[in-house]
């Protein structure tokens, strides 16, 4: 499989997230520069973590704007995959390719720590190896994680099954102190209506190897791979 890493001014994931697709999982990769306009048959694109363009305006706004991310568009509304985390989640966020949107952290400060997450799907082509009820633990580091939509969204969001994880406690429950960001409904991913497009703010390429003591977010790139693997149509 060939899967791209979108690099844009002020990325700081993505040699983590290409060391993870490349040297961990023994996929074909490469890095993707914000002002190319072609994703060369990549099948799996990732949009990373950082500080795209300073994120001057809004977190993510700029790059949103960029001529690799029209391509990461077409590549969406063909049925190819993407993922974007953090500040890739922003990112599409602001591209309209995911709805709602990022605010700054309840707390207002800058959130560094572990959290737990519950999987609320496992039949994405991101979640297929875990399974529904699964507590995850997965790092999150960024300012603007409060994710709001309308409330007649978040029900839509609800009723569709386009919620992927939620922040709980390590029980499993949903409980106000290990939403730290204040996110609605403790939402920490979301998909499209397709399921080919997954925003998460954690960063499982910060858990997908023994060395860091937590493996938990390996399987998150694993079930992507699977899920290529199984046919999905893929834009060229």
């Amino acid at each position: 499989m060939k899967c791209g890493v979108v690099v844009s001014p002020g990325s700081n994931c993505d040699h983590d997230v290409y060391h993870v697709l490349k040297h961990v999982l023994g996929q074909e990769a490469q890095f993707l520069w914000h002002r190319d306009t072609s994703l060369h048959d990549c099948d799996l694109v990732v949009v990373p973590g950082g500080f795209s363009y300073g994120d001057y305006l809004r977190a993510g706004a700029l790059a949103a704007l960029s001529p690799m991310m029209a391509a990461v568009r077409r590549h969406a509304e063909a049925g190819g995959l993407v993922l974007g985390i953090c500040n890739g989640f922003q990112i599409l966020l602001e591209a309209g390719l995911l709805p709602g949107a990022m605010l700054r952290n309840r707390s207002m400060r800058f959130e560094c720590r572990d959290l737990f997450l519950r999987v609320e799907r496992d039949d994405l082509p991101f979640t297929c190896r875990y399974r529904v009820g699964q507590v995850l633990r997965m790092p999150i580091a960024h300012a603007e994680g409060n994710y709001v939509a309308p409330e007649e969204e978040l029900d839509r969001l609800e009723s569709a099954g386009e919620v992927v994880l939620r922040y709980v406690g390590p029980d499993g429950e949903i409980a106000d102190e290990w939403n730290v960001n204040g996110s609605a409904r403790a939402i920490a991913a979301v998909c499209n209506p397709a399921g080919n497009v997954l925003g998460m703010m954690p960063h499982p390429e910060r858990c997908a190897e023994e060395i860091l003591g937590n493996v938990d977010g390996l399987d998150l790139f694993a079930s992507a791979l699977d899920g290529i693997g199984q046919g999905l149509e893929v834009a060229r």
